[in-house]
């Protein structure tokens, strides 16, 4: 059997504060890794409320994953009627347990939401500052720069991937695709989400149509969020485990999964933007 790379965003305070410590013991109960992409800056969650009001899918998406129980009242305030707090700045002894306890922590965004609300009508300067900031922030927390980038909602464009090419970024993870490729510019290796995330999924049905994706004997990344594995799906994400180690799969982290890459070999591909299946927004395909 193939092995299961688990890419674990860290989007807002309460997935930090809450989610992470939970994910943490999960993680140490099954003695896995996983690759743990962190959100730095504020938390501007609150601003989502414009989405429910310009996009009707986003309101479905809500609905359907009962959003205030995986993200609380108090998030989606954050930004508006409540001061953004900051996410991992605020939890530096919790950024030391994860590196402590063996994971690998990589750079997600300065501020997720108005990354995912805000980049295509932003100049290429703010999307530089984001980089900046976000990584400036990361080396102050782990005390190195990150070697990899997984942005927001896996949304991109080519001055994000030309901005990224200015960073000793090893790989990134910015796609929902089926096997890694190399990105036609800047030539990096991508490592894709190729597995669905449960609050995609009808939850009838979720367990059994990850497990089927994955009995394949192939490599696998599962897209794996704090607020929602670290919350109310958490057992889910158990079974799903306990499904992956009983199949006979290795389940990582995605260096490592990156470490076995003949990237010489790999394909060189062009992204393109798609609305996905249970999601509310296009995303890197």
């Amino acid at each position: 059997m193939g092995r299961l790379g688990l890419k674990i965003d860290v989007d807002t305070h309460r997935g930090m504060k809450n989610g992470v410590p939970r994910l943490l013991r999960v993680l140490k109960d099954f003695s896995v890794r996983g690759t743990f992409f962190l959100s730095i800056g504020p938390d501007n969650s609150g601003r989502a409320v414009l989405q429910l009001l310009k996009n009707p899918l986003f309101l479905k998406k809500m609905l359907k994953t009962r959003a205030p129980g995986l993200y609380g009242w108090k998030t989606a305030l954050y930004g508006t009627l409540l001061p953004a707090p900051m996410i991992a700045l605020s939890f530096p002894a919790l950024v030391r347990q994860i590196l402590d306890e063996g994971h690998e922590v990589q750079f997600h965004a300065w501020d997720h939401r108005r990354w995912q609300d805000d980049l295509p009508k932003k100049p290429e300067q703010w999307i530089e500052k984001e980089f900046a900031k976000g990584v400036c922030g990361f080396e102050k927390l782990t005390g190195r720069k990150p070697t990899a980038f997984g942005a927001p909602s896996w949304l991109i464009d080519d001055r994000v991937l030309r901005i990224a090419g200015k960073y000793p970024f090893e790989y990134l993870s910015c796609t929902r695709a089926k096997t890694p490729f190399v990105h036609v510019s800047p030539g990096l290796p991508e490592l894709p989400s190729d597995l669905p995330c449960f609050e995609e999924l009808d939850r009838q049905n979720d367990l059994a149509t990850i497990t089927g994706l994955m009995n394949d004997g192939h490599d696998h990344i599962l897209p794996v969020h704090a607020e929602v594995e670290g919350g109310i799906f958490e057992e889910r994400f158990r079974r799903l485990l306990k499904d992956a180690l009983r199949m006979g799969m290795g389940i990582t982290a995605l260096n490592d999964l990156k470490n076995s890459l003949n990237t010489d070999r790999l394909p060189r591909r062009k992204y393109r933007m798609d609305l996905l299946p249970g999601r509310h927004s296009p995303c890197a395909v």
